[in-house]
């Protein structure tokens, strides 16, 4: 059984059962996170983009647990340091013990001179996850579906610095999901929304509202 389990913000965890994938871990400094840095657990950490409220704790991480990084090579390059990276790029295709990682657009800026803002489709567990990262709503998010059939796509939705809800309601229908998360939102003020709102937009898929410290069996 594959879970999901929510840390805040855009950081959580997919666990099917043998390995742990982090995504975008930032929890020190985390108004919204349940979870301290040295104890969560990861064999992959997964990066989207290099703005500290997506990799703050990455480095930290990586070093206790001994886990390999996963990224746009700018991004992974943590200056020379002695933790375990792989860089890919758009498009590319990684395949894992878990399953594979295949990187994909998205439109935000990078957080690091050269870096690339990315987005991650994941088979892990028999299932197929797609995580936005940060992002507005591009209409590409339609190949994406047609590429791979989704079983729960992971979205932002805080407005702002990403997309809002109409918008976000519109990627699903684009990816054509089956099952949606909402992310990245109410930890400020200034991204705070309601999921509820977004939960009314959203036709043909089961929005599942996971709350910081919560954990959804996919």
């Amino acid at each position: 059984m594959l879970k999901f389990n929510y840390y805040g913000h855009a950081c959580f965890q997919l666990d099917d059962g043998k390995y742990k994938v982090l995504f975008d871990p930032f929890l020190t400094g985390n108004p919204a996170a349940t979870i301290k840095p040295d104890k969560v657990e990861a064999d992959y950490i997964l990066i989207t983009h290099a703005h500290g409220d997506h990799c703050g704790d990455a480095y930290e991480i990586l070093e206790r647990t001994g886990a390999t990084a996963v990224g746009i090579p700018e991004v992974t390059d943590f200056g020379g340091a002695n933790v375990k990276a792989v860089g890919m790029n758009l498009g590319g295709t990684l395949k894992l013990l878990f399953g594979f990682v295949r990187m994909v657009p998205a439109l935000h800026s990078a957080g690091v001179g050269g870096g690339t803002p990315c987005g991650y489709v994941v088979s892990i567990g028999g299932k197929i996850i797609y995580f936005a990262g940060d992002t507005c709503l591009f209409s590409d998010m339609k190949l994406i579906g047609e590429r791979d059939k989704i079983d729960y796509a992971i979205l932002p939705i805080g407005d702002h610095f990403t997309m809002g809800i109409e918008d976000a309601a519109k990627a699903v229908e684009f990816l054509g999901a089956k099952n949606v998360i909402p992310v990245h939102y109410n930890t400020w003020d200034v991204i705070k929304q309601d999921p509820e709102e977004f939960k009314k937009l959203v036709k043909n898929a089961a929005v599942h509202i996971v709350k910081p410290g919560e954990s959804l069996e996919m």
